[in-house]
């Protein structure tokens, strides 16, 4: 019987054998296609295609950007509950802008009366149904604040207000519009410019590396071109994902994106642009040279794009909404930005011809690269003493690393600018008079029968100022309570007083009270950041090193590299709160930082060990471990260094964000990607390598 069941199965082996012969051998035909004769034309025939039709929907990214209320809150936060609760009360949504006004000295009547007169002036702003507030002094006697219920229309009655306000002070008297309507504006205002600025940015800082890379007036307008198709692909994915999908999508993400698919799709342009001028000197017809480029460097690109990717998309088990909108949003931006790296641009190339490398244009049998090159002395550096290399660049990393332990975390709302706008001032000025929370005062949704012993509750907690009644649903079920706190709505002490709060609104039997607001918010959010931390970074950890045992088909190899990544990134955490501290004047680092600032650098730092142990792998096979090592680090230090440069550059444009959090994220990036760019690649992983030997794979 088992004779009969082994001879009835025995055809079957050569079938399946010869279908994933069949299926290697389409797949290695597709990847290679912009490399032929009659396909390149093909291939950027179907690019101009998709950009002409899909074009349009690219320009309507910003219609699908959530810019709600929750848009960066955790979810499931009981804030977010609030803010969506909120939504019941009001068909229109209510706002107040809070206008004060303020002396070194004591106030005068006419400081009173010009008060007054602006309160005359606010009135037809004021939200239908709602009234003004009369103008309440401090107790001081060094300040008057008015505050004005907004609901449409914010940005323009804002500004309509800060000219009313600001028109008629007399002498010595300050005047700041602020409050929750005033902060929004004043961060809408950072956004509406954020894509245009980085777009220009980001563009301008690769189109001067690339000049400076190639030193030819023609070769850097071909990635440029690739990554223009990576662009309009990525944001109609993105707008359809998010139209169709739910994809979430914010200002932020939407920002980051175009710089990320900018710094990746250059990084992918420049290994593939290498590895072909390299066979153009050993092969005389460019399309071959282009097929036997793509064949070669398709792996390791294909593994550096996944493991981005991936690694990016590991963000969705985040409960913060803007990690997961970043996480989503830059994985499909890094799968675009490879499909045009690895389809339009060698099409792009093949097309055009070896001219386009003018004046270095590569001949068909002229050396690939000179004798000896810089690269090519420091591999013989780190080969002479591979235990004292990199045991030397350990300790600078470590050193560096341990200046991340020291890192002071949080941000104020008045930290969170690099220049400070009119409604921080606003606040301080609050602050200084006022109990500080009576610009922004914290919301309590209750059912409405027991709102009273709610209300007796919340009075009766330390920290609270006091707490006033609100609306009520239109069906009378629910209703809402303004609670103002004695501390600034973003101080230690006033996330303190929340959690009381919460605490005894939450005895009240039949209440199922909530409490939000900008500190309950700060609040979630630092907590769900934690939480997030614990629960991304492992799995991040163990994607990347899966990939890495696949590609590299190894063990010690991947966890070393996946370790001399990790170090990196702590080095360049270390060594950003240096210059946070004592060249950029920080006041902390946003609790955001650590989890985005991981997922890029590991993701990223990831990329230059994959190009450089990928091509030390197929150098080893054929010249032995030592030799192979020197030969990878030589034939693609030139590149690996130009990719990093110009990645980091990318990033490093964030710095010049008035956001204090995006100016952040720029420069850890950029300074992780530069460690990785010319420490850990270049003398760390290598010195491991030789001193290891054969036990490194």
């Amino acid at each position: 019987m088992r004779t009969r069941h082994a001879a009835a199965g025995a055809p079957c082996a050569p079938h399946s054998t010869l279908r994933r012969l069949l299926m290697k051998a389409l797949l290695k035909r597709l990847a290679s296609a912009p490399g032929g004769r009659r396909a390149k034309w093909l291939v950027l025939f179907g690019w101009i295609v998709v950009a002409v039709a899909l074009g349009p929907l690219a320009g309507k990214l910003g219609e699908v950007e959530d810019t709600g209320p929750n848009a960066f809150l955790p979810r499931g936060a009981e804030s977010a509950a609030v803010n969506t609760e909120l939504e019941k009360f009001r068909t229109d949504e209510v706002m107040p802008v809070v206008v004060v006004y303020s002396a070194d000295r004591p106030l005068a009547a006419g400081d009173r009366a010009a008060a007054e007169s602006d309160r005359r002036a606010f009135a037809p702003h004021v939200a239908e149904g709602r009234q003004l507030s009369p103008v309440l002094p401090s107790d001081d006697g060094r300040a008057l604040m008015v505050v004005v219920p907004l609901s449409d229309e914010l940005g323009d009655r804002v500004a309509e207000i800060r000219d009313i306000a600001g028109a008629n002070a007399p002498p010595g008297l300050d005047v700041a519009v602020g409050g929750p309507a005033g902060s929004l504006m004043d961060q809408v205002a950072v956004f509406d410019t954020l894509d245009a600025t980085l777009m220009i940015a980001t563009g301008l800082v690769v189109a001067v590396l690339l000049l400076i890379t190639y030193r030819s007036p023609v070769l850097w307008l071909f990635p440029l071109l690739a990554v223009g198709f990576a662009a309009v692909l990525t944001q109609v994915c993105t707008y359809l994902l998010a139209k169709y999908a739910g994809l979430p999508v914010d200002p932020q993400s939407a920002g980051i994106l175009m710089v990320l698919v900018f710094g990746v799709g250059t990084d992918y342009a420049l290994l593939l642009i290498a590895r072909y001028r390299e066979e153009l000197h050993r092969h005389e017809d460019r399309h071959t040279a282009m097929r036997l480029a793509l064949r070669r460097s398709g792996p390791a690109i294909l593994a550096s794009a996944g493991t981005i990717a991936v690694g990016l998309a590991c963000l969705s088990l985040a409960d913060i909404n803007s990690s997961r909108s970043l996480g989503l949003v830059g994985a499909i931006g890094v799968v675009c930005g490879f499909l045009a790296m690895v389809s339009v641009l060698p099409a792009l190339l093949v097309i055009a011809g070896r001219w386009v490398f003018w004046p270095f244009v590569p001949r068909h049998g002229t050396p690939v690269r000179k004798a000896v090159t810089v690269w090519s002395r420091i591999g013989a550096a780190v080969a002479r003493g591979p235990r004292r290399a990199w045991l030397m660049s350990a300790g600078v990393t470590g050193v560096l690393a341990l200046s991340a332990f020291g890192i002071n975390m949080g941000l104020t709302q008045s930290e969170m600018f690099q220049d400070k706008p009119e409604s921080v001032v606003a606040q301080e000025q609050v602050s200084a008079h006022y109990p500080s929370g009576a610009s922004d005062p914290a919301k309590i949704v209750t059912n409405a029968a027991q709102a009273g012993a709610v209300r007796a509750a919340a009075a009766q907690v330390p920290g609270v100022a006091r707490v006033d009644a609100g609306d009520r649903t239109p069906d009378g079920e629910l209703a809402t309570l303004s609670v103002v706190l004695e501390d600034a709505p973003d101080s230690d002490a006033a996330k303190d007083t929340v959690d009381a709060l919460r605490s005894a609104v939450d005895d009240v039997a039949g209440a199922d009270a909530l409490v939000g607001g900008t500190t309950a918010q700060t609040l979630d959010t630092q907590r769900a950041a934690d939480r997030d931390l614990r629960t991304v970074i492992p799995v991040v950890l163990l994607v990347v090193l899966l990939v890495l045992v696949w590609l590299l088909r190894a063990i010690v190899a991947p966890v070393l590299l996946l370790a001399t990544v990790v170090l990196s990134y702590f080095a360049a955490l270390g060594a950003s709160n240096l210059l946070f501290e004592h060249v950029l004047g920080f006041a902390g680092v946003d609790w955001s930082l650590p989890l985005m600032g991981f997922v890029f650098l590991v993701a990223l730092g990831i990329d230059y060990n994959i190009f450089l142990m990928h091509r030390v792998r197929e150098e080893s096979e054929r010249l032995g471990l030592a030799r192979g090592v020197l030969e990878g680090l030589t034939t693609t230090g030139g590149v690996i260094t130009s990719a990093g440069v110009v990645l980091a550059a990318t990033f490093a444009v964030f710095a010049g964000l008035p956001l204090v959090t995006m100016a952040q994220m720029g420069t850890i990036v950029g300074i992780g990607v530069l460690l990785d760019t010319f420490l850990v690649r270049t003398v760390l992983v290598p010195a491991l390598a030789l001193d290891l030997g054969r036990w490194f794979w």
